[in-house]
């Protein structure tokens, strides 16, 4: 509580770094922030193409009876992917590119990574938005809508303790970064973003609960529900996925803290 008390005295000081990097993201770019839109959109089209034309995937039919757009089932998973990563890898970067600004001022070290969700979530806000707008245009939207603001700070919250626990153990050992890389990778496959849970089912169930089991399928899940099946999460993941969130950012704050004691030397 303590730690969470600090970060909130130093709010002043994440909102001025998460504008700062808002500013930095597209400086000097003709585009600007439409490549906040260009660059979801050219992986949307990437795996729409490859997975959706090529391999011919078949999504399930989506809640308003009809709709089987393969792309809008993609982008109901893909979303809350590319927050996720980029809440993780972003910290690293973060607490990594800090130690210049330690070494002349206090203030606490997780900093940097609350500023980088911020920026990250500006970004999923943007993509989720587009999606809502496209479903609504589908006539594809029900009352599950009002899930959305819990799965949002889940997501937050388990990403960022994720980020954090693996920011500090990079900033000691750099092989870190490198393997979280390959274990991002590995992740996202086997995660059911690209393909319908029901296929796994279809060829082992014990495989299928496995991969239930990876919170970011659940994540997954909980997105599809609200924006293409238009269906409630069952009660057990309503629970669980909460309290794993807020499980997880505690643990990656408790062992943030006690290898960042000395991090300014390390950086």
């Amino acid at each position: 509580m303590s730690s969470v008390s600090q970060l909130w005295a130093y709010r002043s000081l994440i909102l001025n770094l998460t504008q700062r990097e808002l500013k930095a993201r597209y400086k000097k770019s003709i585009l600007g922030w439409l490549w906040s839109l260009i660059n979801p959109a050219s992986v949307l089209a990437i795996y729409s193409f490859v997975f959706g034309v090529v391999f011919d995937a078949k999504p399930p039919v989506a809640g308003n009876g009809h709709t089987t757009v393969y792309a809008m089932y993609l982008f109901a998973g893909l979303w809350v992917w590319n927050y996720f990563n980029g809440t993780v890898m972003g910290a690293i970067t973060a607490l990594q590119t800090s130690g210049p600004l330690l070494n002349k001022v206090y203030f606490p070290p997780a900093c940097p990574a609350v500023a980088n969700t911020a920026t990250v979530l500006l970004q999923a806000l943007i993509e989720s938005a587009i999606l809502l707008v496209v479903m609504i245009g589908l006539g594809n939207v029900g009352i599950e809508l009002v899930l959305f603001p819990l799965l949002i700070i889940c997501i937050s919250f388990f990403s960022l303790g994720v980020g954090l626990a693996l920011s500090v153990y990079n900033v000691f050992y750099r092989d870190v970064n490198y393997l979280v890389t390959i274990g991002m990778n590995v992740l996202f496959y086997a995660t059911p973003i690209i393909y319908p849970i029901s296929l796994v089912e279809a060829k082992s169930t014990v495989a299928a609960r496995i991969i239930q089991l990876n919170p970011i399928a659940q994540f997954v899940a909980w997105s599809r529900d609200i924006f293409w099946s238009l269906t409630w999460p069952g009660p057990w993941s309503l629970i669980a996925v909460p309290l794993v969130s807020i499980g997880v950012f505690v643990l990656g704050l408790i062992l943030f803290n006690r290898k960042s004691r000395d991090i300014a030397q390390e950086l």
